[in-house]
């Protein structure tokens, strides 16, 4: 049998989705699966894109250019430029979603053999980006205990060698919540032209944003044109997930014409997607702001469960709609395989993301699980039901206590 490569034998399973099977036997036993595993909305898209879709005035389904569709391009920069990221559409490059912007980003920026630096816990497919181009990933572990901020720069500049070329950070953070203060952005900001390394920002999340302040993307930071990457997606601004429709954004010209030619080998971004996220883009800002309150409930729904726990630490959460929480369990994937094998009440249960994928470091996560809050609450509170009750049953169970918490404002 001939072998396999070496970065197909080192590409991880998806944390988020390695126990579908198990989920699936489940569901064949007939049990109701609440599913906190996965961060696919169920807010309803805008119906602006089902007209666009449905009505696309087409007699063929063409290719678009390479680099996505000169209208879209025209119109998602003057959005950037609306909430004050001054872009051209030139520095726009259409994805297949925010996944390929940050694959592209990557790719153009190192070598095999190559390092970028990622904060951790960190979304798990960026481990899997670095293994399709044979990179090595360079974690700086956040902790729950400090609400996984940012450490200081000074644990990124002990980490840069001769071999770093990049820096990954997600913000809002998934799987954590977190939300990067300006200060800290702008250490990286120092950070990045000093040591010429690339600021590849995730800012996929920015309109889940629970905090009193702004978010600040990584192209508004003075000095950074050459440095700076940001990668966005309709994926869940405009619950979107399966239209797989995301951008890469620079001002780095050398650097968007190599992800131009990435995006020329892969022939273009999907064009019926395209035109109805087109169409979507006129959805009035009332749209977000509703969805945005609807998961700050939710949120505090799923902290308020979680910390009547006992045991359990749930940290502030600030941003996305996910959170990274540590249970009073012995092994999260046990716990979270359990859950679909041996455990149900009332013939449901709950499926969760076991944290140590989310981690670089060997043995971190172990007691952790990445909960996505994306069920209206009548669900999320049977969810909570459910694991609190899954919790009690555990014959796993460990004897960890939890720590105080500041309230959420």
């Amino acid at each position: 049998m001939p072998r396999l490569s070496d970065r197909a034998v080192r590409m991880p399973a998806s944390p988020i989705r390695r126990l579908a099977p198990y989920a699936d036997a489940a569901k064949a036993r007939g049990v109701r699966i609440y599913h906190l595993n996965i961060g696919q909305p169920d807010v309803e898209s805008p119906p602006s894109f089902w007209e666009a879709v449905r009505n696309p005035e087409l007699r063929v389904l063409e290719y678009s250019h390479a680099a996505g569709m000169p209208a879209l391009r025209e119109r998602v920069a003057a959005h950037y430029r609306s909430i004050g990221i001054d872009v051209t559409p030139a520095q726009v490059l259409v994805t297949t979603a925010g996944s390929e912007a940050v694959a592209f980003a990557m790719m153009a920026t190192l070598n095999p053999g190559e390092e970028v630096i990622v904060p951790e816990p960190m979304y798990a497919n960026y481990i899997g980006f670095a293994a399709y181009g044979s990179v090595e990933v360079v974690p700086v572990t956040t902790r729950i205990e400090d609400d996984f901020a940012l450490p200081g720069v000074e644990e990124f500049e002990r980490r840069i060698t001769p071999r770093t070329r990049a820096i990954v950070v997600c913000n809002p953070g998934n799987p954590t919540g977190v939300v990067y203060s300006d200060a800290q952005l702008e250490e990286l900001r120092d950070l990045a032209p000093h040591h010429d390394l690339v600021l590849i920002a995730d800012e996929v999340y920015r309109d889940f944003n629970f905090t009193d302040a702004p978010i600040r993307s990584v192209l508004q930071l003075e000095g950074l044109d050459e440095h700076a990457v940001m990668c966005d997606s309709v994926s869940k601004r405009f619950s979107l997930c399966g239209a797989r429709i995301g951008f890469l954004v620079t001002r780095n010209a050398a650097l968007m014409d190599a992800a131009v030619r990435f995006g020329q080998a892969r022939l273009c971004p999907p064009t019926l997607e395209q035109i109805g996220v087109l169409a979507a883009m006129e959805t009035p800002q009332s749209y977000f702001v509703e969805v945005r309150e609807e998961y700050r409930a939710r949120r505090d729904l799923l902290a308020r469960r979680l910390r009547a726990m006992p045991g359990v630490v749930c940290p502030n959460i600030q941003g996305a709609f996910y959170a990274t929480v540590r249970l009073p369990i012995d092994d999260a994937d046990r716990f979270c395989q359990w859950l679909l094998e041996s455990f149900e009440r009332d013939g449901e249960t709950v499926m969760l993301a076991p944290a140590t994928g989310f981690y670089q470091t060997p043995g971190l996560g172990l007691d952790e699980v990445r909960i996505a809050y994306v069920l209206g609450q009548d669900k999320l509170d049977r969810s909570m039901d459910l694991l609190e009750s899954a919790l009690a049953a555990y014959p796993g169970r460990t004897g960890a206590g939890a720590l105080p918490v500041t309230p959420h404002a």
